[in-house]
C-alpha cells in the first residue's frame, strides 16, 4: 500500500474541489466483509491525472462520469483517474470491504457476555480507505451523506442525526464540510440514554451488557458534557457547528477517544464495571472536555497537513484541563496533568525520536511519518507550551486570537502560520518569535537556582538556564512553620520571574527553607534544587500546602532519578536522587499525601520504573518490600472508610508488588479485603494475575474465574493470567498466539503481551528476548501499524535491562527494516532501556 506524501496532497489539493460524498454501507453481508458503495462529486480545475484511494477486499466496479474503469488498474490502495478534463465529475465505486479486529477502519466486535455484535469506524489518517473510497487528505473537505443497512435490532449512529427508514435502513443527515478522517459510523444493538441541552440532542451509547453501568453514571456524564458545552460557548464566539452531540463508548478502541464531529467515540473502559477513584472519574471528564474542544479546533477548523497535528491535540489538551477546572467540580486538574501527562511529555522529549511541537513540513513528508507524532510532545508538551503562552500573553488576548482564528477559517483548513497570525492580531507581543523558540525547538530546558548571600542576611536568586526558551515562572519561597515544629512549610512569597533574567539577580530577602522554581507548574522545564532546599524537600515534602506544588517537587525528584544523578553539561552540580532515595521519599511522605493523583503517580513510577527497571535483580526484593510496607500503611490509614479512593489505590498497588501470595490469595478466597473493599471483577483479575506470576494459581482457577466473569474484560484478564504462568508450555502457547496467528484482537494481544514478560521469570523467558526482535518485525509487516504499536509497546522485553538486549535491538533497527510504527516504538524502548542501564550503573 502506498502512503500519501505531502507533495502529492498539495498537488491534488490544487487540482480538485471535492463537493459531496454519497455513501451506502451494507452491514448485513456476513461476519468478514461488508458492502460499500460510494459516489464522489468533484471538480477538476485543470486537465490532469490523479487518483482516489480505496482498500477493498474486492473492487467490483468503478465508473467515472458514467464510463466504466477497469478495477484491475487498482494499484495497492490507489485507483488512477487518467485524463481528467477541467470541470465537474462523478466517480462511483462499488466494493466489498473487510471488517477489522485491530481497531482500524470498520472494527467488528462480538460481546462474549451476550453474543451481540457491534461495529464502529476509526478512520484516522489513512483508514477511511478501509471503509469507502475517498480523496483521503484533510484539506479536501466535503459534505458527507450516509445510508446504512444494518441487521434487525440494530441502531445506527453517525456524524449527523440518523433516521430509521425501516427494514434495517438508516439515513444520516448530511454533514457540513468536514475532512474524510472525521466521518464516523457506529452500528449495533446499542443501549442509549438521551437528553437535550440548549435545543441540541445529546446521547450516550454503549454495549447492552454495559447498560447498568452506563445508567449509573449517565447523570454525571451528561452534567460534565453540559458544563463543558456551556463553558466553551462562553469562551468561543462561534457556536457549536453540528446538529447533535453523541458520545459512544465502543469496544476494543485503540485511543482514549476520537473527536468525530457529532459522534465522539470513547474506549468503553470509561464505562466503569468496577470501583474507581475520583481521579479516574476526573480523567474521564477531561477526555470529554478534550474531545469537545476538538469540535472547534480540529473539526470546524482543520489542519491542512499532518505536520500541524499539534494544533488539534495541544489545543484540545490545554482546553480540556483548563475548562474542566473552570466549569466542573474537578477544580484541581492541573495536578493530575503535572503528574501524568507532563511526565509523558518530558520523557518523550528526551529520546532520540523527539521532534518539535510544530515540526518543519519536511520532517513530516508522508502519512506514515505523521502517525508517529501522536505522542507526549504533540499532546502534553504542546499543551504546556500553550499554558505558558497564556501566562505570557494573558487569557483575554489568547481567546481573542482564538476567536479570530475560528472566524477566519471555519469549515476550512489552516496552518501554524495562520494560527500565529490570528494570535498576533490581538496583541502587541511578538507571538511569531515566541512560536519560533517554543514550537520549532526540541528538548527540555533545565532551570537551576543559584542563591547568593547579600547584605544584612539577605540573599539573591540567579536562575541558571540550560536551554533556549524564554520562561515566565513563579518562584515559591517557603519557610518552616515554627508552630508545628517545622513539619509543614508556609508560603512566604511567590515571585514572578522572566527567564533569562535581564535585570540581574532577584532579591529574595532572608534565605527560605525551600526555594521552588516553577511553583504552580506554569512552564515546561525540568527544575533542580539548591542543596538546602533539597534537604528541606527530603524532610518536609508532604508539608507543602498545595498539591500542585507537591507535584512539581515529585516531578523534579523523578527527573533526577531518570537522569541517573547526572548533571547536564554547563549546569551546576546538584544532589543526586537515587532510586533508593526516591523510594525512601515515597515511604516517608505518601502516608501523609491527600491528593489521589499524586499517590497514584508516585506509586506507579516507583513500582513500574524503579522496582521494575532501575534497581538490579538483587535489589528488587527490597524495593518491593518497601512498596508493600508503604501500601500497607496506606491501607491502615484508610480503615475508617473516609477515603475509599486512597484505599483502592493502596490495595491495587499492594497486589501488584506482592512478593508472597498468602495475603492476596486469602483476599481472593474471601472475596474481600478485610475492612473493604469487596473484590469486584477488576480486583479479582488483578489478584489472579499476580498469583499467576508468583506460581500460586493454575489453569483451573483461571478457567473458573472466566466462568464467573465471561465478559470481554474477563477474556482479557484470562489471557493475561495464562501468559503470566511460570510454565514453559504456557509461555510457548502465549508466544504462538501473539506472533504466529492473526486471531487475537488488538485488546487480547495487549493483554497476552502484558502477562508474558515478568521480572520474576527472567530465566524462564530468556530465550524469547532475541525472538522478539525477529517476530515483532514480521508481525508488524503482516498486521499493520496498530498491531505494530501494540507489539512495540506491550510485547517488548522491558524487564531485560542488560547490554545484550540493547545490542539485539540496535541490530534489529539497523538490519531488519521494521515498519515506521514499530521502528519508532523500538527506538523509544531502547532509549529507555539504555537510560535504565545508566541509572543502575550510577
Amino acid at each position: 500500500m502506498s502512503v500519501l506524501t505531502r507533495d502529492e496532497a498539495q498537488t491534488r489539493a490544487t487540482l480538485l474541489d471535492v463537493h459531496r460524498y454519497t455513501i451506502d454501507l451494507d452491514l448485513t453481508t456476513g461476519d468478514d466483509t461488508f458492502d460499500s458503495k460510494t459516489v464522489i462529486r468533484f471538480t477538476a480545475r485543470t486537465d490532469a491525472d490523479t487518483f482516489v484511494e480505496v482498500k477493498p477486499a474486492e473492487l467490483r466496479s468503478v465508473t467515472l462520469d458514467g464510463q466504466p474503469l477497469d478495477p484491475e488498474t487498482l494499484d495497492g490502495n490507489r485507483l488512477p483517474l487518467k485524463n481528467l478534463t477541467a470541470g465537474e465529475h462523478e466517480i462511483r465505486v462499488d466494493a466489498s470491504m473487510r471488517y477489522s479486529r485491530t481497531g482500524e477502519g470498520m472494527h467488528r466486535f462480538t460481546d462474549p457476555t451476550d453474543g451481540e455484535t457491534y461495529t464502529y469506524t476509526q478512520l484516522f489518517m489513512e483508514d477511511v480507505q478501509r471503509v469507502f473510497a475517498a480523496f483521503d487528505q484533510p484539506d479536501l473537505k466535503a459534505v458527507f451523506e450516509l445510508t446504512v443497512k444494518a441487521p434487525d435490532g440494530w441502531s445506527v449512529l453517525a456524524n449527523g442525526i440518523t433516521t430509521d427508514l425501516g427494514d434495517g435502513h438508516w439515513q444520516a443527515a448530511p454533514t457540513p464540510l468536514i475532512s474524510t478522517y472525521l466521518v464516523a459510523v457506529a452500528a449495533g444493538p446499542w443501549h442509549s440514554v438521551r437528553t437535550e441541552h440548549r435545543g441540541l440532542p445529546f446521547g450516550l451509547h454503549c454495549r447492552r451488557s454495559l447498560a447498568p453501568y452506563l445508567d449509573t453514571d449517565a447523570d454525571e456524564l451528561f452534567e460534565i458534557t453540559k458544563q463543558c458545552y456551556d463553558r466553551y460557548h462562553e469562551k468561543f464566539e462561534e457556536p457549536y457547528p453540528f446538529d447533535s452531540y453523541d458520545q459512544a463508548f465502543v469496544p476494543e478502541f485503540n485511543a482514549g477517544a476520537m473527536e468525530n464531529p457529532g459522534l465522539v467515540t470513547f474506549r468503553d473502559e470509561f464505562i466503569y464495571r468496577s470501583a474507581v477513584t475520583d481521579t479516574e472519574r476526573q480523567t474521564r471528564a477531561m477526555v470529554i472536555a478534550h474531545e469537545m474542544a476538538h469540535m472547534w479546533f480540529g473539526d470546524l477548523v482543520t489542519l491542512r497537513w499532518w505536520d500541524d497535528i499539534w494544533l488539534n491535540e495541544s489545543f484540545a489538551e490545554y482546553m480540556g484541563y483548563q475548562t474542566l477546572t473552570e466549569a466542573t467540580r474537578f477544580t484541581d486538574t492541573w495536578t493530575d496533568f503535572g503528574v501524568v501527562r507532563k511526565a509523558w511529555g518530558y520523557d518523550a522529549d528526551q529520546r532520540p525520536s523527539t521532534h518539535p511541537v510544530a515540526p518543519d513540513p519536511e520532517l513530516v513528508p508522508d502519512t506514515a511519518s505523521a502517525m508517529l507524532n501522536f505522542d507526549g510532545i504533540s499532546y502534553a508538551k504542546g499543551a504546556s507550551a500553550l499554558r505558558q503562552l497564556v501566562t505570557w500573553l494573558g487569557e483575554k488576548d489568547f481567546l481573542a486570537g482564538i476567536n479570530t482564528h475560528f472566524a477566519r477559517h471555519k469549515f476550512a483548513n489552516a496552518t501554524l502560520a495562520d494560527f500565529i497570525d490570528s494570535l498576533a492580531s490581538g496583541t502587541e507581543r511578538d507571538v511569531h518569535a515566541w512560536a519560533d523558540t517554543w514550537l520549532r525547538t526540541t528538548g527540555v530546558d533545565t532551570l537551576t537556582p543559584v542563591i547568593t548571600p547579600g547584605d544584612e542576611g539577605t540573599y539573591t536568586l540567579q536562575v541558571e538556564h540550560l536551554g533556549s526558551r524564554p520562561h515566565r515562572v513563579a518562584v515559591g519561597l517557603y519557610d518552616q512553620d515554627i508552630a508545628d515544629e517545622g513539619r509543614h512549610l508556609v508560603l512566604r512569597e511567590r515571585l514572578h520571574l522572566d527567564i533569562p533574567q535581564t535585570d540581574g539577580p532577584q532579591p529574595i530577602g532572608k534565605r527560605p527553607a525551600l526555594l521552588l522554581l516553577n511553583d504552580g507548574d506554569l512552564t515546561y522545564a525540568k527544575v533542580r534544587f539548591d542543596a538546602a532546599s533539597f534537604k528541606t524537600v527530603t524532610a518536609s515534602l508532604s508539608g507543602l500546602p498545595s498539591p500542585l506544588t507537591r507535584a512539581v517537587v515529585w516531578n523534579a525528584l523523578r527527573d533526577s532519578v531518570r537522569d541517573g544523578g547526572s548533571t547536564p553539561r554547563g549546569a551546576t552540580p546538584e544532589p543526586a536522587v537515587t532510586p533508593a532515595a526516591y523510594l525512601e521519599a515515597a515511604r516517608t511522605h505518601l502516608p501523609h499525601e491527600t491528593d489521589l493523583a499524586l499517590v497514584q503517580g508516585v506509586l506507579a513510577f516507583a513500582s513500574v520504573q524503579i522496582a521494575g527497571r532501575y534497581v538490579t535483580t538483587e535489589e528488587r526484593p527490597a524495593a518491593l518490600a518497601t512498596l508493600s510496607s508503604l501500601c500497607r500503611d496506606l491501607i491502615r490509614r484508610t480503615e475508617d472508610g473516609d477515603n475509599p479512593g486512597l484505599r483502592l489505590i493502596a490495595v491495587r498497588h499492594f497486589i501488584d508488588v506482592a512478593a508472597h501470595p498468602d495475603t492476596i490469595a486469602a483476599w481472593l478466597t474471601d472475596g474481600t479485603v478485610p475492612g473493604g473493599p469487596e473484590l469486584d471483577p477488576e480486583l479479582r483479575w488483578r489478584v489472579l494475575a499476580r498469583l499467576a506470576v508468583l506460581g500460586a494459581t493454575d489453569e483451573d482457577a483461571i478457567a473458573a474465574e472466566l466462568a464467573r466473569d465471561p465478559s470481554a474484560t474477563g477474556q482479557e484478564g484470562a489471557a493475561r493470567c495464562r501468559a503470566a504462568l511460570p510454565d514453559a508450555d504456557a509461555k510457548a502457547k502465549a508466544w504462538e498466539a501473539l506472533f504466529s496467528g492473526d486471531d487475537l484482537s488488538n485488546y487480547l494481544f495487549t493483554a497476552t503481551a502484558q502477562g508474558f514478560w515478568q521480572p520474576e521469570q527472567a530465566d524462564l523467558v530468556r530465550a524469547y528476548v532475541p525472538r522478539f526482535f525477529e517476530d515483532a518485525v514480521t508481525l508488524a509487516a503482516r498486521r499493520g501499524p496498530a498491531m505494530a504499536d501494540a507489539a512495540g509497546r506491550w510485547a517488548f522485553p522491558a524487564h531485560a535491562v542488560d547490554p545484550e538486549t540493547l545490542r539485539l535491538g540496535e541490530r534489529c533497527l539497523r538490519d531488519a527494516e521494521p515498519i515506521p510504527a514499530l521502528r519508532r516504538k523500538l527506538v523509544d524502548q531502547l532509549d529507555d532501556l539504555g537510560r535504565a542501564l545508566r541509572v543502575r550503573q550510577a
